[in-house]
């Protein structure tokens, strides 16, 4: 298991009280909803840190909760200080910040390029675990346009030994040379026994994406039809946990109406604890406004599993998964909306394979702006036993984001 210094985050309005110099520094941190937020993470940007403790920038510090227990953070990318906190409802907490050297701890959230799997970015924390497709697929000529959800059903990371189950070479080749023996079922034992698409103890990849937005992917959406981007063209991994995975991917050029050129840009972020990612989409070199939407691909096999709420800013699917009969559960998606959004579902005119269309979370997208939103998935075999639980983690994912955290800071 990696090693690393804590880290971790959260969406959180900051009030600042207090500039002077001071050993140790004092963090508030309340919760104005009347429902309890467990293992939230919280943001603050930490240069106020360092300026509060009149720290250098190479300084280390530990933040401690009211039981002096040490409490595990992450410097992001984006200059942050994140870790996760819990608070009953419409209460408040203390932490302190004083200079110190951190412990190690093991990370729970990462991701990487593997390119030995035609390009795929893939990445889990300890709840989920996801995958964007990249150049070598597109390359392929395979229409895959939108997220993909890989189950898990342990805290642990996953994907790196799945991946590595599943395109390791010798086994490859002694199948090959099974079937070439017409040795079949010897052949099929070894394939299931490598196989991620098989449930081995912690999870699977059962889920199909195909020619749709998959399990939240965002796309604009002029005159009511979908402009698909396909796979990534470039990315930049920017965090790489041990509390939050945050990768930017840049996309080809889109040919929007009248704007031929438009470049969308993503930064995902996957947090410890959470079930969804956030996400933030722009499109440069757009010209006009235009409607865009987030979307969960509606399958054959439960056609009415859907539902959404505008006024509450949701969107849900229960997925039957690639083989419904097999045992694998139900893969939950859904998606969430800072802002208001008007929700619907739009069907193919004939279906495509075996997908009818899509549930949508729609907004108006200006130049210039960014289109924030959250996406991601749970597992019937994984704290989620019904639709019911999913579609209330949506609800409070969206109160909590609509409601956030109120930190101060003062010596």
């Amino acid at each position: 298991m990696r090693k690393t210094l804590f880290a971790a985050a959260a969406c959180a309005t900051v009030l600042w009280t207090g500039c002077s110099k001071s050993e140790s520094v004092t963090v508030t941190i309340a919760n104005p909803l009347a429902i309890e937020r467990t293992g939230e993470m919280v943001e603050i940007p930490v240069n106020d840190i360092y300026t509060q403790l009149n720290l250098s920038d190479t300084a280390q510090f530990v933040i401690y909760d009211e039981k002096a227990q040490e409490v595990p953070y992450q410097l992001t990318y984006d200059e942050k200080v994140i870790f996760p906190v819990s608070i009953a409802s419409k209460a408040s907490v203390n932490y302190t910040v004083q200079q110190g050297t951190p412990s190690l701890v093991n990370a729970v959230v990462y991701g990487r390029c593997y390119p030995e799997r035609l390009d795929d970015i893939a990445w889990e924390n300890d709840r989920a675990a996801y995958r964007a497709y990249g150049p070598a697929l597109q390359k392929s000529g395979e229409k895959a346009y939108g997220y993909d959800v890989f189950t898990k059903s342990v805290e642990e990371l996953v994907v790196e030994d799945r991946y590595a189950m599943e395109l390791d070479s010798a086994s490859r080749a002694e199948i090959k040379a099974l079937r070439e023996a017409g040795k079949k079922e010897e052949a099929d034992s070894l394939s299931r026994a490598i196989s991620y698409h098989i449930d081995h103890g912690n999870g699977m990849d059962c889920y199909a994406v195909g020619p749709t937005l998959g399990g939240g992917t965002a796309a604009l959406m002029p005159d009511s039809a979908i402009v698909y981007p396909y796979c990534y063209k470039d990315f930049e991994i920017l965090d790489n946990g041990p509390l939050r995975f945050t990768v930017k991917l840049v996309f080809n050029p889109l040919v929007v109406k009248n704007d031929s050129n438009v470049v969308e840009t993503r930064i995902i972020q996957l947090d410890k604890g959470s079930q969804l990612n956030k996400t933030t989409v722009s499109y440069e070199y757009l010209t006009q406004t235009t409607p865009v939407a987030a979307g969960l691909v509606l399958h054959a096999a439960n056609p009415e599993g859907y539902a959404y709420d505008a006024a509450k800013g949701y969107i849900s699917y229960a997925d039957p998964t690639t083989n419904a009969e097999a045992g694998n559960g139900i893969v939950y998606v859904g998606a969430v909306f800072p802002a208001s959004v008007q929700t619907t579902t739009q069907l193919f005119e004939k279906p495509v394979g075996d997908a009818l269309g899509h549930v949508l979370g729609i907004s108006t997208y200006e130049p210039g702006n960014d289109f924030v939103y959250y996406w991601g998935s749970g597992w019937s075999k994984y704290g989620f036993e019904k639709a019911e639980d999913w579609t209330n983690y949506l609800k409070d994912y969206a109160e909590k984001v609509r409601n956030p955290l109120v930190v101060t800071v003062q010596k």
